[in-house]
């Protein structure tokens, strides 16, 4: 009995200390992986159980080192400064992305705390002190918060709400939702300043007009936000169905093409037949067969297949550049962009300056050839995206053309392949292999997964 009645005075009188060893308790079980799970349903971050588990570990160690080494507020600003870091490198997602996705925590706990601390206080008849200091109101009024803000990822969840694309905004849009969300969390961090002194004196209707007021606020933000969102999409899909229709027209031209030209095609095949001219056909044939890769490559060119609109995009206007300039393009695309294991705005970048350079070099050459090779090798973990080139400068040096400045066409600052080292540098899973023959300049992108 002397046991419990201890156990009881300890946890029904002020105990600061034991108080904290509860609420870094709750912050790393709790508080941690309810937060990942709440910014996870909204924004279905790409992520295995590892990085699920290490961010979860990560942020709720930051938690209790925050909470028991730095005083109030700095400890809250560095947690969040601190989460927002571990998003950043471990699900290696867009600014916009994290920093909303490191506020959205504190925006929902805050908000619920508005909610349940005033009725909470008359309900039991308590001083804002008392549940600060006394570890069994703490605690039951830290849980009661938990299972609200459970309750609240389970609807998300239930009726699948998300919010997926936040990447493709221009820069006006991009700064007024990050002012709109940093202006939100400091009203926030201002209302709890002043409920947390005024408290005990604010009437509960006070308390239920002020939640609703701020509840209005970030749902007109969340509002906007999809909405913005939806016009990006739409925008995109747009841009995305103009390049696909430009594919089309061409498709369909050479498909007229071959159907106004088919019974000369076949007169012509039976002709060598005749004549048991098989050196005439295979010659024929072999020009023929040029014709049926390109009505193939642009099969290709379809948005089904190359499941990406940015990429998608990119290459239909680079296929467009090099048909313009009298490049015979083969295609090749065994692979899934949505499993990509890198930033896609760094590997549109790489892309589009390999392609360029592709084009030129190919522009100047006899051949006039370009290969576009993506797949997946399931064998070594890795996507596999070849671009080789015929060229005409066989002098090329390989061990310089990487450095800042070094060009072979005129009017070109020579930054673009170094450009793509600086990125290369910044992802340790991403190789870049640099080869050449008598007939190919080939630029091989590996990405391990």
């Amino acid at each position: 009995m002397d046991i419990l009645n201890n156990i009881w005075i300890a946890i029904s009188t002020p105990n600061e200390a034991l108080v904290k060893v509860l609420l870094g308790f709750f912050a790393f079980f709790i508080e941690a992986p309810l937060s990942f799970s709440l910014i996870n349903n909204i924004f279905s971050f790409t992520h295995s159980k590892k990085k699920k588990y290490i961010y979860i570990f990560l942020s709720g160690i930051i938690a209790l080192l925050s909470m028991f080494i730095l005083p109030e507020p700095f400890n809250i600003v560095f947690n969040y400064i601190m989460n927002f870091i571990f998003l950043y490198f471990i699900f290696k997602s867009n600014i916009i992305k994290n920093l909303i996705a490191s506020l959205i925590p504190s925006i929902i706990f805050n908000l619920i705390v508005f909610l349940i601390l005033n009725p909470y206080l008359t309900i039991f008849n308590l001083t804002y002190n008392q549940v600060e200091l006394i570890p069994i109101y703490r605690a039951c009024f830290a849980l009661t918060m938990y299972i609200i803000v459970f309750l609240f990822v389970l609807i998300i969840k239930f009726k699948n709400i998300t919010i997926k694309t936040l990447e493709n905004f221009d820069y006006k849009n991009k700064y007024i939702i990050i002012l709109n969300f940093i202006f939100g969390f400091c009203y926030i961090i201002v209302q709890s300043i002043l409920a947390i002194n005024y408290i005990d004196i604010l009437p509960i209707g006070f308390t239920l007009f002020n939640f609703g007021f701020l509840l209005i606020y970030f749902y007109l933000s969340f509002y906007s936000l999809t909405k913005v969102v939806n016009l990006v999409t739409t925008t995109q899909k747009l841009e995305n169905a103009e390049a696909y229709n430009k594919t089309l027209h061409i498709l369909h031209d050479s498909v007229r093409g071959f159907k106004h030209d088919f019974d000369n095609i076949v007169t012509t095949i039976g002709g060598y037949v005749q004549t048991k001219d098989m050196e005439g056909l295979k010659k024929y044939y072999s020009q023929l067969q040029e014709d049926c890769e390109k009505v193939n490559n642009l099969y290709i060119l379809n948005p089904d297949i190359i499941n990406n609109p940015g990429i998608y995009n990119l290459l239909t206007t680079k296929y467009s550049e090099a048909d313009e300039k009298g490049i015979k393009v083969n295609i090749t695309f065994l692979l899934d962009l949505n499993n990509l294991n890198m930033k896609i705005y760094e590997f549109a970048r790489i892309l589009g300056i390999l392609l360029d350079n592709a084009i030129e070099a190919s522009s100047e050459s006899d051949e006039k050839i370009l290969n576009i090779i993506f797949r997946n090798e399931d064998k070594n973990n890795r996507n596999i995206i070849l671009i080789e080139n015929s060229y005409s400068d066989k002098n090329i040096d390989l061990d310089t053309i990487f450095n800042k400045g070094v060009t072979g066409k005129e009017h070109h600052t020579g930054l673009g392949l170094w450009e793509i080292r600086q990125i290369l540098k910044k992802n340790n899973n991403v190789n870049l292999h640099t080869s050449k023959n008598d007939k190919y300049f080939s630029q091989q992108l590996e990405i391990y997964y």
